[in-house]
């Protein structure tokens, strides 16, 4: 089989630079024939199609094999055999070709009989102020002249697709209540949905179908701020989509080239400077005659007003004071004064810094 650029070489040969076949046939190492047959038939491209599938080994077992399938044609999906299934009940039979045939004949038999399985996926569209979506990425950067792996905080208004990313050095718990923080005042509101993945930061359990159990810190966030958490099904990125699409993106935009920062502080002022003028300048996917930013000013009145202070994003760990005036977090050690020897104490871990209460009292800032 002749492939497209042989076929063109050959008629710019004879049609546009008037050779003989004979000539064409010695320069490409062809027989005169199938120089003939391309110049005289006029064709472009040429194609092998196989008229039938030789099974020499599967022959004998193929009658055996369509009355399987039949039996199963009318079970539930779950409980119809696989062709792996298929293939290994065949060789108790006696079969002794491969797999490849087994599952080739399965394929097709279930095309023709209709019962094949097929994947269709419905865009998903969502109202002004309906839900965002979030997720993290990892970047590398610079940041004092040491390389470091930072952890971005990605948020994307459905609807208007707006962006927010916020950077840290983790991607615990703590910085996933400061990220949501600090995104609602961004966009100064927020949606009724937040649309994650199971977060081991935030899913503490994954229950049947779309039920989750989540940390009890991150429901406090979500009672504050009145938005439904949404977990996706577990290996169903799709359900997130713009999310994760966007994360190409940043990493593409931003992040393509090692960027070098002073410091943690300096690296976000500059992030949310390109989330803005990445919204300011980039056109809506779906409504073309529209920026991302005149998507959200039309957004903006239907998002849920933000409480009057903002969520104090901390997480609580009780700790014990030892003799020397020293507690134990997160393998490190900090001193303290004015703890008594023995007793306990907690530390409130804030994104950025640590801070430690006795009897609820305000403490040492750490």
């Amino acid at each position: 089989m002749l492939n497209v650029e042989t076929i063109r070489k050959v008629r710019l040969a004879h049609f546009r630079d008037g050779k003989k076949i004979r000539e064409i046939a010695r320069d490409f190492n062809l027989s005169r024939n199938t120089v003939r047959s391309i110049i005289r038939s006029g064709i472009t491209d040429q194609k092998y199609e196989r008229s039938e599938q030789p099974r020499p080994k599967l022959g004998s077992f193929v009658d055996l094999l369509s009355e399987w399938l039949k039996e199963d044609r009318d079970k539930p999906f779950k409980h119809r055999r696989r062709a792996q299934i298929l293939f290994e009940q065949l060789q108790r039979e006696g079969y002794a070709g491969g797999y490849d045939a087994v599952r080739r004949y399965v394929g097709k038999w279930k095309e023709d009989e209709g019962t094949a399985l097929v994947k269709a996926f419905i865009p998903l569209e969502y109202d002004p102020g309906d839900a965002f979506q979030f997720d993290w990425s990892y970047e590398d950067v610079e940041l004092g002249g040491v390389p470091v792996t930072i952890k971005v905080a990605q948020f994307r208004l459905c609807h208007s697709r707006k962006l927010f990313c916020f950077a840290y050095t983790r991607e615990s718990l703590e910085m996933v209540l400061d990220a949501h923080i600090r995104a609602f005042e961004f966009y100064g509101g927020l949606c009724r949905r937040g649309i994650y993945d199971n977060l081991k930061a935030v899913v503490t359990k994954v229950l049947m179908g779309k039920d989750r159990v989540f940390n009890r810190r991150f429901q406090n966030l979500a009672s504050y701020y009145l938005f439904d958490p949404v977990a996706c099904t577990p290996a169903a990125g799709w359900e997130k989509g713009q999310v994760e699409n966007q994360v190409g993106v940043v990493r593409y935009r931003f992040f393509v080239q090692r960027r070098r920062f002073a410091s943690l502080d300096e690296l976000n002022e500059w992030l949310e400077r390109e989330c803005r003028n990445r919204a300011a300048t980039a056109k809506h996917p779906e409504i073309k005659e529209k920026t991302v930013d005149q998507m959200f000013a039309e957004e903006k009145p239907h998002l849920l007003a933000l409480p009057a202070c903002p969520f104090d994003g901390y997480t609580e760990n009780v700790v014990r004071v030892t003799s020397q005036l020293l507690i134990s977090f997160d393998r490190n050690r900090y001193s303290v004064n004015a703890m008594a020897v023995g007793k306990t104490a907690t530390v409130r871990a804030y994104a950025d810094r640590i801070m430690v209460v006795r009897n609820d009292e305000r403490g040492l800032n750490i």
